[in-house]
């Protein structure tokens, strides 16, 4: 099995159990804010849009699921043909985050987002830990594409 996919199913499980977590803590003390640090709280936010609440409320989600499982396909076409292990593990962490949002699309009508940042008043937009795999992926695949092995056409 291409380590890629071995890291896309741990993001997901991961993904998908602490987003559940959250969910029922946030459920159980019946608020959608616990403050943490003075700069980070836990939230509970519903993005029905695209990256960042983009399009928030526009009623896509199943085109927006759609249009991720059909990156998720080009994705693992990409891995299948990938060299290297550390492209393979970075496009993994783009797959995994991806089905992790494709499922809660699916599941619950919306993606759960629920790290808050902020500082003072400026709150950064929340996010989970599919988006940060996906950035973290994205990011590993650039320094990848300038930095990696150069291969002959």
């Amino acid at each position: 099995m291409r380590p890629g996919l071995i890291v896309a199913l741990a993001v997901v499980a991961l993904d998908q159990a602490i987003k559940a977590w959250v969910v029922a803590f946030l459920a159980a003390r019946g608020t959608d804010l616990v403050a943490v640090l003075p700069v980070f709280n836990l939230v509970l936010a519903w993005n029905r849009g695209v990256s960042f609440g983009l399009f928030n409320g526009s009623g896509g989600t199943l085109l927006f699921a759609a249009l991720a499982a059909a990156i998720v396909a080009a994705l693992l076409w990409w891995l299948w043909r990938a060299g290297g292990c550390g492209l393979q593990l970075a496009i993994g962490l783009v797959i995994g985050g991806a089905v992790g949002n494709i499922i809660d699309r699916l599941a619950r009508g919306a993606v759960v987002d629920f790290l808050d940042f902020h500082l003072g008043a400026f709150h950064w937009f929340a996010f989970n830990v599919a988006d940060t795999a996906i950035c973290l992926g994205v990011f590993f695949i650039a320094v990848d594409g300038l930095l990696g092995e150069r291969r002959p056409n």
